[in-house]
């Protein structure tokens, strides 16, 4: 082969690597191309899938994947505590591996539907369906129930000295290790999903979206994510992530935060039929995400938190800012403004309009936005930017200068 070919081929290669990181990219290496995803956890460098044929590993950021035992059950629920991983199943209780997933033994709790768990110190919580909460603290060998005797519990987080219950009748928390529970002011709410970012709670809702408390849920507040059907939150940083979807009702999206659930964006680059979000999971400086019925996909995380909508207050008109600073190095910010909801990009070119890289490529809701541009690969000189939208296209000069 020429080496010119050769050439080719490698940098073709390299673009489409590149390219597939700034969007959801399917992997399916092992797993196929149809599993239901239930549950998804991390252990270091191990990634454990939950479907409904068993438990499936990872071992290299979801390139491939092995199965990894319990193949004729439904994993519901998956957690780690040190070299131990907990796997709570539908109807036969929660399985236990303490060699990486090779081996799995029931453990005592083996006659509920298990859809969640926390874990605080060594004690290791357990959300059942009809049974309310267990509480193992030698490590799954003895289980004992821990309040909330008829409920269904979906979702479970310690934060701090307390731990939080998703229900169907909204958020319980417990400040005493799980000896009492005490309703918060989220009732009536069918809570999926709960996660903490600082000192917030957010709790996905059947039908009604993300709520947010900042005050141990005191007191709660539906964020403008409302009548969406939350599956799953995720957090990286002071990132919130929502997978949504409801079968058979339609398709799902995975929206982003990036100011504690004031607005939301939707992040569905790639996928060509957006599936059902059924759970995500940030690890190793990745998104994923688990959908119900096209396996697991996979994004980079460094590329999804470049653009920030600064103000929702809704513009006049379109326009695109000077960069500033300008001239710069590396790093410079670009603002812009939709008036609309419309399909938005903002590229950078060299000076011979070849494209260097896009920075947005998304459906935006009306507002002010800001995106950073790090330069630091490219060379010094006369770089160009521009925004398009279904109506409206203008560019601008910036100088880069090392």
């Amino acid at each position: 082969m020429k080496k010119s070919s050769l050439f080719i081929i490698t940098a073709f290669i390299l673009i489409l690597s590149i390219n597939s990181n700034a969007q959801w990219v399917q992997m399916n290496n092992g797993i196929g191309l149809d599993k239901y995803i239930y549950s998804i956890t991390a252990s270091g460098n191990n990634i454990y899938a939950g479907t409904n044929t068993g438990i499936y590993l990872s071992t290299n950021n979801g390139t491939s994947w092995t199965q990894n035992g319990l193949n004729n059950q439904y994993v519901l629920s998956l957690a780690t505590l040190g070299n131990n991983i907990f796997a709570g199943t539908d109807i036969n209780g929660i399985y236990l591996s303490t060699n990486n997933g090779s081996n799995w033994t029931q453990t005592s709790l083996n006659n509920y539907t298990v859809w969640s768990f926390a874990i605080t110190g060594n004690s290791v919580f357990a959300g059942t369906q009809n049974g309310g909460i267990y509480l193992s603290s030698n490590n799954g060998a003895n289980w004992i129930q821990s309040g909330m005797n008829n409920y269904t519990v979906n979702s479970l987080l310690a934060s701090g000295n307390n731990i939080f219950a998703g229900t169907a009748n909204g958020v319980f928390i417990s400040s005493n290790n799980g000896s009492n529970w005490t309703q918060t002011a989220l009732n009536n709410r069918y809570v999926n999903s709960l996660v903490v970012s600082g000192n917030s709670i957010f709790a996905g809702t059947d039908s009604l979206g993300v709520y947010l408390s900042t005050n141990n849920g005191l007191s709660w507040t539906q964020t403008v994510l409302n009548n969406q059907f939350v599956n799953s939150l995720a957090v990286s940083g002071n990132n919130i992530f929502a997978g949504i979807g409801r079968y058979p009702a339609g398709l799902g999206s995975v929206y982003l935060s990036t100011n504690n659930g004031s607005s939301w964006i939707e992040k569905n680059q790639g996928f060509n039929v957006i599936p059902i979000v059924t759970r995500l999971l940030t690890t190793n400086n990745f998104i994923f995400a688990g959908t119900y019925g096209l396996s697991v996909w996979r994004r980079d995380l460094s590329e999804l938190f470049g653009i920030k909508q600064i103000s929702e207050m809704v513009p006049g008109s379109f326009s695109l800012s000077q960069n500033y600073p300008n001239p710069f190095n590396p790093l410079t910010k670009i603002r812009f403004e939709v008036p609309r909801a419309d399909f938005v990009t903002v590229k950078i070119f060299d000076v011979l309009g070849r494209e260097i890289t896009a920075l947005v490529n998304e459906q935006l809701q009306p507002g002010t936005y800001e995106v950073e541009w790090n330069a630091g690969d490219n060379p010094s000189g006369v770089h160009y930017y521009t925004i398009r939208t279904t109506a409206f296209s203008q560019t601008k000069k910036m100088v880069l200068i090392k």
